[in-house]
């Protein structure tokens, strides 16, 4: 039997409600279900009885709240919250896979019971890849062969991204449907013309992959630098995209320039230095069978110091010759660094 054909809706608003805060006095919540407190009392009982645990609360007038325990309550979502729920569980059903036949199933289950009008939202939904974490705190895109954006520094906030341009954008990319916007970087507002591909959840912070009708060539775009975001209703035939979205974003993340830069050659196989420091905010390159060269590269200087001075450790362990070269602002710190551990007993 459903849920709406055991309980009366009258009694599924008093769920939403009792779900939507903490604890309610009783007169407030008679009144916003809509029945006198006597007839509230009564439906309190029915829920009870049907193993919904609520609990009176004492105090002047008393109240109710939902306790811990009992039947996993019906959820009564709003069409935005709804939506969301469908895009958190397709980006777990993609980056986690202890999850993700789990989410798969619930974002079936979802689909099954949604109004008609929220189906295209929930659809748009499977444009959406994240991105498992790269273990390294996350520095931005900035303008570059593969990536549009300005730095930013790494310990600032994540900023939000309107639900309503998220939603746009996911359709766009289902549909194969251009979109006009205006796209800041480096201080520089633009008009852009894209044909979407997909959207990635990446550090936090959500990214559009596309290909720029303006520039003819591959971008990614973050959605917070976007403005004015409109579809067109111009389709485009699909061209030859990477099929992995998320190694297209990590491959830009890579090949950025930033804000402090170090190189640092090492007289080990590039394999080797992979090995140990997996999660680098920059890239490594072989330059021989026993030699690679790293760049570190992040708005935050800190961050490739401790980068640097990690790739020398490693370095120095295996007996292997190391040389840097970073700006002042790297190596300043890793000589003093260097002194502090040459001062160790």
């Amino acid at each position: 039997m459903s849920v709406r054909q055991e309980m009366p809706g009258r009694l599924l608003r008093l769920l939403a409600l009792l779900q939507s805060r903490r604890e309610w006095p009783g007169g407030e919540l008679a009144e916003r279900v809509g029945v006198t407190t006597r007839t509230l009392r009564r439906d309190i009982d029915r829920l009870r009885a049907l193993d919904y645990p609520v609990e009176s609360t004492g105090g002047t007038g008393g109240g109710y709240r939902l306790g811990r325990g009992g039947r996993l309550p019906p959820l009564v979502l709003d069409d935005d919250e709804a939506v969301a729920v469908g895009v958190a569980l397709a980006a777990a059903a993609s980056v986690t896979p202890d999850l993700g036949e789990s989410a798969t199933r619930a974002l079936a289950k979802l689909g099954q019971v949604l109004p008609a009008r929220l189906r295209p939202r929930l659809a748009a939904a499977g444009s959406i890849v994240a991105a498992p974490p790269r273990g390294v705190p996350a520095d931005d895109l900035p303008d570059g062969a593969h990536a549009d954006g300005p730095a930013r520094d790494a310990d600032a906030g994540l900023p939000g991204v309107d639900p309503d341009r998220l939603a746009l954008l996911a359709a766009a990319c289902r549909d194969a449907e251009v979109v006009s916007l205006r796209y800041v970087s480096k201080g520089r507002d633009t008009a852009r013309r894209v044909e979407p591909h997909r959207l990635v959840l990446a550090e936090g912070r959500w990214y559009l992959s596309a290909h720029d009708l303006v520039r003819d060539a591959a971008r990614i775009f973050r959605l917070d630098r976007m403005h004015d975001v409109a579809a067109t209703g111009r389709r485009f035939a699909l061209r030859p995209q990477p099929e992995d979205a998320v190694a297209q974003l990590r491959e830009s993340f890579a090949a950025a320039t930033y804000r402090h830069t170090a190189h640092v050659t090492i007289e080990l196989p590039e394999s080797e230095a992979r090995r140990w420091v997996p999660a680098l905010p920059g890239e490594v390159v072989a330059e021989g069978p026993d030699r690679c060269r790293a760049r570190i590269s992040a708005d935050s200087a800190p961050l490739v110091v401790q980068y640097t001075a990690l790739l020398t450790a490693v370095a120095a362990a295996r007996g292997a010759a190391v040389t840097v070269d970073a700006e002042a602002a790297v190596a300043e710190p890793l000589r003093s660094l260097g002194t502090t551990l040459t001062a160790i007993p």
